[in-house]
């Protein structure tokens, strides 16, 4: 049993401002001295950026759908652990002294066609959180109540223990909206005036991620943490948080994951049926470990922090660059990592980091092991938007009207470095790009619906799905065993 404070800061609908009150009240609790372990649930990259900004430790993900249900609580005191170890003063059992969650569009909305599965309330459970709700005051007085007395009364499961009303007009505004809910029961954590200096920029895919715009995010939290700590009761808000019964979970471990999937005979979950690469060679006794090098920078700023933890557990050094600012990718890589981002918005700076883009070009054809979402694919393509690219991959991308976004279910058709043919996924797919041809003669993936969709080769896994290889902890023992193998390959 372990004990975290934690609260879920949810909302009623997507744009009543969760994840502005979700940051400041990170921001401002920091401030206050404690060590603040942020989360945020589903698979969004762009939220956990602010939330990193805000608490100084990264910004952690809670999906059921991308881990299974049984990882999100031992993930949360992961990341607690995480967080406490990053800062000072009394922690409890959990590390952190406090864990926010913040939620994803309305309480109640999950997977689409599946329930409330994935839901914030579906975190909220799994954690035995409390929820404290946000709502968007604008436009409304005493019906606010009768919103309010529904999400309360809906699932019994789900403890509703405050709620913060946001974007109050006036004074006689909050004092309506409190006379309105006094009969409920409910206690008001805070209120929040409108403040157009709280805007935070957004674009095709949402918010601009912080680190895109560091100094901007740098100036813009002082204030946000300034109007939540003068419009919300900290206090309340901390005994809500303490109010969270014991978690009878362990905290993941990357560590413990990788000697777990080591074990002679162990099972990985159905939907993370992968296996260690057969006959790969283990690591000589006394040679350099496998060096990742993994594509950061404002161009590629979406992966989760589990992955570099994950890596580092199976020997590898992990070795950050800037695909923008970067002449070569780092001495000794043996394997390249290129995750999510924007690449379409630093398209023409990609392009003229020529010597850059040859390097990777030759490196992956003499070998090199390389595995690429979504930004990954497209700037290992030919072209992006007509600025020439790496060319590994014979696609030319561009960007559309259309907003593909959803999670997904798939089977990999091939071997690649990072799972065998045959192996079942969930994933998630977010983005308003194209990349043809979709698929080479071996596409990587079969999704649900029958769709065959990116490359896939021994040494290749290139595609629009995104993955948390926590679920997956073999997948990154082959990944860094296939690293080696191909080193050693004369």
């Amino acid at each position: 049993m372990v004990s975290l404070p934690r609260v879920v800061i949810a909302a009623t609908r997507s744009g009543d401002g969760k994840t502005t009150v979700a940051t400041g009240v990170m921001a401002a609790l920091r401030a206050s001295g404690l060590r603040v372990s942020p989360h945020k649930v589903g698979p969004d990259y762009i939220d956990p950026s602010y939330h990193a900004a805000a608490c100084g430790v990264p910004g952690r993900n809670l999906d059921p759908w991308l881990v299974g249900e049984d990882l999100v609580a031992p993930l949360l005191l992961h990341g607690a652990a995480k967080a406490g170890a990053a800062g000072a003063g009394g922690a409890g059992a959990g590390g952190a002294d406090v864990a926010v969650i913040e939620g994803v569009m309305g309480l109640f909305d999950g997977a689409a066609g599946r329930g409330d599965f994935a839901s914030t309330a579906h975190v909220a459970r799994l954690t035995g959180s409390p929820v404290i709700l946000v709502v968007g005051a604008a436009g409304t007085s005493r019906s606010i109540a009768a919103t309010l007395h529904g999400f309360a009364t809906w699932d019994p499961a789900v403890q509703l223990a405050g709620v913060v009303l946001n974007q109050v007009s006036s004074d006689r505004h909050e004092a309506l909206l409190r006379e309105a809910l006094a009969p409920l029961n409910l206690p008001v954590v805070g209120a929040l005036r409108r403040d157009d200096a709280l805007h935070t920029p957004s674009r095709h895919l949402g918010l601009v991620p912080a680190g895109e715009r560091p100094a901007s995010v740098d100036a813009w939290l002082p204030a946000l943490r300034t109007l939540v700590q003068r419009g919300i009761d900290l206090d309340l808000l901390m005994r809500i948080a303490r109010s969270a019964p014991d978690l009878a979970a362990e905290p993941w471990s990357a560590e413990q994951a990788e000697l777990r999937s080591a074990e002679p005979g162990f099972a990985a979950p159905p939907m993370a049926a992968a296996r260690p690469c057969d006959g790969q060679p283990p690591t000589p006794r006394g040679a350099r470990p496998a060096r990742v090098a993994v594509a950061a920078g404002p161009a590629f700023t979406f992966r989760y922090a589990e992955h570099d933890e994950l890596l580092a557990a199976a020997g590898a050094e992990v070795v950050p660059f800037d695909p923008l600012s970067a002449e070569k990718l780092p001495d000794g890589t043996d394997l390249l990592v290129a995750g999510g981002g924007f690449p379409q918005v630093h398209a023409e700076d990609l392009a003229a980091n020529t010597s850059l883009l040859d390097d990777v070009r030759s490196r992956a054809a003499a070998g090199m092991p390389v595995v690429a979402e979504c930004a990954g694919l497209l700037w290992l393509g030919e072209s992006l938007d007509g600025r020439k690219q790496c060319g590994v991959l014979p696609a030319r991308a561009r960007m559309t009207p259309k907003l593909t976004l959803g999670y997904r279910e798939a089977t990999a058709l091939a071997d690649t470095p990072l799972l065998p043919a045959g192996t079942q996924i969930r994933a998630h797919e977010f983005h308003r790009t194209v990349s043809e041809p979709a698929y080479s003669e071996h596409p990587a993936w079969r999704l649900a619906d029958g769709t065959e969709t990116g490359w896939a080769a021994p040494g290749m896994l290139a595609s629009y799905l995104h993955l948390h290889w926590a679920a997956l902890p073999d997948a990154v023992a082959r990944l860094v065993q296939t690293a080696l193998a191909r080193r050693a390959t004369p």
